[in-house]
């Protein structure tokens, strides 16, 4: 794994004195066993769900059964629900919601294997990203865990409020 995103995001948490709460789906609880590898993470991490069905996603993280419908489990909004109804169902200030395709089925024209939205949500911002991975089952949960840490820290950044 890549020790110095995890690392960077651990120290970053618990210097900012935020807590965080994970919602996954394909990666099955590898971002949750990233954010608490380090000793000190229950300073941060509150709650991490592995929502693998969508019973789950729409009765537990408040997904609306329409957005399912509509856009599919695998989708930017169902990744922004995710984030923003885990961090909600957890009081903390950053939620992350992922979902994706780790194959190696399930894949379509539309949405092939490695096709991944990854959702960080705060009470200031919710941004999404999708993501085109490439690689076996493993390779894709694991490049998923290490984006959606990615994209906290930029989403941790944009939340700031900036001096002028």
């Amino acid at each position: 794994m890549d020790n110095a995103i995890i690392r960077q995001t651990h120290s970053a948490l618990l210097k900012s004195r935020s807590t965080i709460a994970v919602a996954e789906s394909c990666t099955g609880g590898l971002t949750s066993y990233l954010l608490t590898e380090l000793p000190g993470s229950s300073g941060y991490f509150v709650l991490g769900i592995v929502a693998y069905s969508n019973k789950t996603k729409i009765e537990l993280l408040k997904v609306p059964a329409g957005i399912i419908s509509k856009n599919g489990a695998v989708s930017a909004e169902t990744a922004l629900f995710l984030a923003e109804g885990v961090r909600r169902l957890a009081n903390t200030d950053f939620g992350i919601g992922i979902t994706g395709i780790a194959g190696p089925g399930g894949g379509t024209s539309a949405k092939p294997v490695g096709t991944v939205f990854i959702a960080v949500a705060s009470k200031k911002i919710a941004v999404c990203k999708k993501f085109r991975f490439s690689g076996n089952r493993k390779s894709i949960r694991k490049k998923s865990a290490l984006e959606s840490l990615k994209l906290l820290s930029a989403a941790r950044m944009a939340a700031k409020p900036r001096r002028e």
